[in-house]
């Protein structure tokens, strides 16, 4: 689909048109839960929040401005449920992805080959502070300038390109082990 073409789809949406609404949900649903991912650290949470995102954005497409791109305003509306949900959740009592510490040489699952690199990638990103974590997947794996993420975020476009440095230079340090095996063999 074409920016265009969503924008059309958007216009369309914007005025009430739940058909066209459908179509920019199924385009990006996945992108949706890979951010709310990236908050929330658990894909159950994560599909809750999509959906919550989804439903507030058709809640509030009559205040959408056509003028401006579709993608980043229901990202923000998803960035800001994920954190909701987030917050109403806190009381669980489940083991998170940031207390998996990285695989290190010394690690019966690394040696066994439990691990393989998308779940190390997810355990090194777990490692990262949240506003980290959300801006190398949203700038890194989602294409999003950093002035986008900035206005998701509420913070300062500085902030964002120096949580991108910081992330991935963090990234790179906790992932060094994928590195090091695989010149091993």
């Amino acid at each position: 689909m074409t920016v265009v073409d969503e924008d059309a789809l958007a216009q369309r949406a914007s005025r009430g048109e739940a058909e066209a609404y459908g179509i920019l949900v199924e385009r990006h649903a996945p992108m949706a839960r890979r951010v709310a991912y990236a908050i929330l650290e658990d894909r159950e949470d994560a599909d809750d929040a999509a959906q919550d995102g989804f439903l507030s954005a058709w809640q509030a497409i009559g205040r959408y401005d056509p003028r401006k791109a579709f993608r980043p305003w229901l990202m923000q509306i998803v960035v800001n449920a994920a954190r909701d949900l987030r917050r109403r959740r806190r009381v669980r009592t489940a083991d998170s992805l940031d207390r998996v510490s990285p695989a290190s040489r010394d690690d019966p699952a690394r040696v066994v080959g439990d691990l393989d690199l998308g779940e190390r990638l997810r355990a090194a990103l777990a490692t990262l502070p949240e506003r980290q974590r959300i801006a190398v997947v949203m700038f890194d794996a989602e294409g999003f300038s950093q002035a986008e993420i900035a206005g998701f975020l509420g913070i300062p476009e500085g902030t964002v390109k120096s949580d991108v440095f910081h992330g991935r230079r963090a990234l790179r340090k906790v992932l060094e082990s994928v590195k090091e095996e695989w010149d091993d063999r």
